[in-house]
């Protein structure tokens, strides 16, 4: 039997606190459940106390039947406790990293709510919310407005030294001394470092752009999974997220290079540093993920078999900085080469052999393909770099490593492979997130075929006959 206590505040509203008990915990006490039932303004005291005991006996029955809302217990409190239980259960760094980001402006909407109290309505006004302008955080961007390099000059300082008194990589002061643009927060810490308020040395860009439907899907699918535990574990008596509305999802089409580019990108590396050339070229024979690429071992080279094993990704995070891991999806794959390739991994390796030599005890030995000039891991990062400076160089617009793996995709398919060839070649966990990614690609290559058909079929007696 419910207990139900009356509560009268200081200007005449009224709640119902409500108790149920029951079992017992580890020690012999009695197990109470607790929830606050607080009647509409236009409600007589009455029809309160009438719909209390509704409240209440439904409360009952929900604790009997295995469920315990707990109405102290906030959204922020419980999402804490899932992504540390994702965590114990393995799940990857970067994933985990992500969610602790995402809550970052989860926890400002809707983190304060109860756990049980919260609402689809509550999930789509945080949405919407999303998808206005100006919300964007850490976007803004600053730009020099002053001769940095003189102004450093005449402070006596390096730009090492106010690297490190600001808190900044190195880097980041170069690319400011050159005039691009940075983030307007490391603007502001190398201004303090100079002792200067950040609108005297840079100009502010401001950045209104929305976030994006597939970032606002990021946080519509974190917000599911907590409820999701929450309802695994009876602690609600749905998943609000399943029944709030999301922006649909905008895909877009897998951005790929026309074959004139791959000609020309190939033309440019001929006499570019091997390193880098290697690098690439395997980015756009194998289709593999940059980490994958950059993960990859000598011990992986599989020279009489004419192919690569793809075992590991190299990554990077803030807080681990480079660290190894194992590809997206947690298998291990074989890829085969052209004898083109193996004859550029030979090349490349005599050069590597060279590079290690000259280095003697300096050399680090990690066992990478691709290494510093003294065989310490490489930052992933470092190869997204070179390919923005490589696009630049060469004229060709929009070089990143993802658009390589795209591209071999699309050649594939309009060379004739099966999505399951394809799929199993690009390492995807399933064969419909490939059709999923390269729909359109697929309906071209497609669309090419009937034509082709139709040139065997209809066309060729036709030409006969003319």
């Amino acid at each position: 039997m419910p207990n139900i206590t009356k509560r009268t505040n200081k200007d005449g509203s009224f709640s119902y606190k409500i108790t149920v008990t029951k079992g017992r915990d580890a020690n012999g006490k009695q197990i109470r459940h607790f929830m606050t039932f607080t009647p509409a303004p236009n409600m007589t005291e009455k029809k309160a106390e009438k719909e209390a005991q509704r409240v209440a006996f439904a409360f009952e029955k929900q604790i009997e039947d295995g469920f315990s809302l707990d109405n102290r217990q906030t959204f922020s409190q419980y999402a804490a406790y899932v992504i540390d239980l994702k965590e114990r259960s393995g799940a990857k760094h970067r994933t985990i990293e992500r969610y602790r980001q995402l809550m970052e402006r989860i926890n400002p909407a809707i983190g304060h709510i109860k756990l049980a109290d919260i609402k689809p309505q509550h999930l789509n006004a945080f949405y919407k919310n999303l998808a206005e302008e100006g919300i964007r955080k850490g976007a803004d961007r600053a730009q020099t407005k002053v001769d940095l390099p003189a102004l450093l000059k005449k402070k006596g300082v390096t730009r090492a030294q106010v690297a490190a008194l600001a808190g900044v990589a190195p880097m980041t002061v170069t690319t400011a001394a050159q005039g691009k643009k940075i983030t307007l927060e490391r603007a502001r810490m190398i201004s303090t470092a100079l002792g200067y308020q950040v609108n005297e040395l840079f100009s502010i860009e401001k950045n209104t752009t929305p976030l994006s439907s597939k970032t606002i899907t990021e946080y519509h699918r974190l917000i599911s999974t907590v409820l999701a535990q929450a309802d695994k574990e009876m602690l609600v008596l749905f998943n609000a997220a399943s029944k709030a509305t999301p922006p649909k999802l905008e895909r877009k089409e897998a951005e790929t290079f026309q074959p004139e580019e791959v000609q020309k990108i190939r033309d440019c590396l001929e006499h570019g540093p091997i390193k880098w050339k290697t690098m690439t070229h395997l980015l756009l024979i194998t289709g593999c993920r940059r980490g994958e690429i950059m993960g990859l071992k000598w011990e992986d080279v599989e020279w009489d078999r004419n192919r690569l094993k793809i075992a590991r990704s190299l990554l990077y995070s803030p807080a681990r900085g480079v660290y190894e891991d194992t590809t997206k999806t947690g298998n291990i794959r074989r890829i085969s080469l052209p004898s083109e390739t193996m004859q550029l991994l030979k090349s490349y390796k005599a050069w590597y052999s060279e590079l290690r030599l000259k280095n003697g005890d300096r050399w680090q030995n990690s066992g990478y393909l691709f290494v510093q000039d003294n065989g310490a891991p490489m930052n992933p990062d470092s190869l997204t770099d070179w390919l923005n400076k490589f696009s630049k160089r060469c004229g060709i617009p929009n070089v990143h490593p993802h658009k390589f793996r795209h591209t071999m995709a699309s050649l594939l398919y309009f060379g004739g492979l099966d999505s399951i060839t394809i799929s199993k070649r690009l390492g995807h966990a399933k064969v419909s997130t490939t059709t999923d990614i390269y729909s359109h690609i697929i309906q071209q290559a497609d669309e090419q075929a009937a034509d082709k058909i139709a040139e065997t079929i209809f066309r060729a007696g036709k030409k006969e006959i003319g």
